[in-house]
């Protein structure tokens, strides 16, 4: 039996995504044009920063951000895709055939041995079920319905920065549950790096 653990990769994102966002709040006040409009990184944070505090927030709606997410259970990608203007692309259990199913273990059933004892024998039945039922030549997409909300997935989501937001304000909250807010966070460095003056725990209370 193996066990998951979280794995983020951020492999797009809009070029130059501050400079795009500038730019956008520039021409909402300009009457020319901005498509060559050269500003100085002290104009790009003025810019972000007046957006952020006038609630002009369609200006972060230009850049977008696309991560690969792995090693995230089946329960937390339900969660995950209530987040409507994500554009989410998710590995299929109809026609992927797990060779070795991974499954992820809460901290709290790993902290207690009895529970994690009951959780191991459960998936490791599970498991074994799951590849008989192959064996017996039952389709991939009828043996998945054996497979628990542990079983690992893999997904691809894009969404731009105003969506983003929205969706670290919800789940970095200390009540969200913590395998999507440990994902959230993870997503948040990630972006933090390339968009620092946008992504970071100060402008979260602008966004609903």
């Amino acid at each position: 039996m193996l066990e998951g653990s979280v794995l983020i990769t951020l492999i797009n994102f809009t070029p130059n995504p501050e400079l795009t966002v500038a730019i956008a709040m520039r021409q909402s006040r300009n009457l020319g044009s901005v498509k060559d409009l050269n500003l100085k990184e002290e104009d790009i944070i003025h810019l972000i920063n007046l957006a952020l505090q006038l609630g002009h927030y369609s200006v972060f709606e230009h850049i977008s951000f696309t991560f690969a997410i792995e090693g995230i259970s089946r329960s937390c990608s339900h969660q995950f895709v209530r987040h409507r203007f994500f554009s989410f692309t998710q590995q299929s259990q109809r026609y992927v055939k797990y060779e070795n199913p991974v499954f992820i273990f809460p901290p709290s059933v790993k902290n207690n041995l009895e529970a994690l004892e009951v959780f191991e024998k459960t998936l490791k039945t599970i498991e074994e079920s799951y590849k008989k039922l192959l064996s017996l030549k039952i389709p991939e997409e009828d043996a998945r319905f054996i497979l628990p909300n542990a079983t690992e997935t893999k997904i691809v989501a894009t969404a731009n920065a105003r969506e983003l937001m929205h969706f670290f304000k919800l789940r970095l909250d200390p009540h969200a549950q913590w395998e999507i807010r440990k994902m959230a966070q993870e997503m948040f460095n990630l972006v933090s790096v390339v968009a620092p003056h946008i992504f970071n725990e100060e402008n979260l209370k602008y966004f609903e």
